[in-house]
């Protein structure tokens, strides 16, 4: 515990807590401050202007990161026939149809994403309640649940992040990795960030993007000028 915080208190000297860094600034001390042995994740987390327990003022929806996440991401596809050869063809981990439920109601869930045709919601709906709180749950309007299931898994494993407010009215997402360039990092958080706006539902009031912080995983968290990113909010 000693050591975890002596690293700690090195990653944050220097930095302002009270200070919003321009989004490529903070880029930079991010990545400085990173000195694990493996390659972090970069996060991003936005506190909103909305609540969440009004359906009006739900945030939900995807974005496909420019340039990925740098995370191999595992897709399971649930079809038959043809579909499920396209699946396969596509590259999908896990196909399946009743004998996939079945995985999954035992426990099995070898997978970060799900993808269904439609024909197959029926069988899909009832493991709602264990797909739901992980949100895996598939859903035509993010585009998983589909008939071009080759498409539907080629945006999964290349950059396409689903986000959803929390209850809180707070949205985290990873943007990329340590190892990335300035440049890549930089516009993985405009696309987010860009796509967050574009989802302010009807509902909000006052301020939307409250608040944004950009941090590694096991680094200090720093604040982003919203403006830096994409002009006032």
């Amino acid at each position: 515990m000693a050591r975890t915080s002596k690293r700690l208190n090195k990653a944050y000297d220097g930095l302002d807590n009270v200070a919003a860094y321009p989004v490529e600034e903070a880029v930079k001390l991010v990545k400085e401050r990173s000195v694990v042995k493996f390659d972090e994740t970069v996060e991003i987390a936005m506190n909103l202007g909305v609540d969440p327990r009004h359906a009006d003022q739900n945030v939900r929806g995807v974005v496909n990161l420019p340039h990925g996440t740098g995370k191999a991401v595992r897709v399971a596809v649930f079809a038959k026939g043809d579909k499920a050869e396209e699946a396969k063809a596509a590259g999908a981990d896990v196909v399946g149809a009743e004998d996939l439920a079945e995985q999954i109601k035992s426990g099995k869930m070898d997978f970060d994403r799900c993808i269904a045709t439609p024909d197959m919601m029926p069988v899909v709906g009832r493991l709602g309640k264990i797909l739901g709180p992980r949100g895996m749950m598939p859903n035509p309007k993010l585009g998983s649940v589909t008939n071009d299931v080759g498409a539907a898994i080629q945006a999964a494993k290349g950059g396409q992040v689903e986000f959803r407010v929390e209850k809180a009215g707070i949205i985290h997402a990873g943007v990329g990795k340590v190892s990335f360039s300035d440049d890549a990092l930089v516009e993985n958080i405009k696309a987010f960030v860009g796509a967050i706006s574009r989802a302010k539902p009807s509902g909000a009031k006052g301020t939307y993007i409250k608040r944004v912080s950009l941090s590694s995983t096991m680094g200090p968290g720093l604040k982003i000028d919203v403006a830096s990113v994409f002009g006032a909010p």
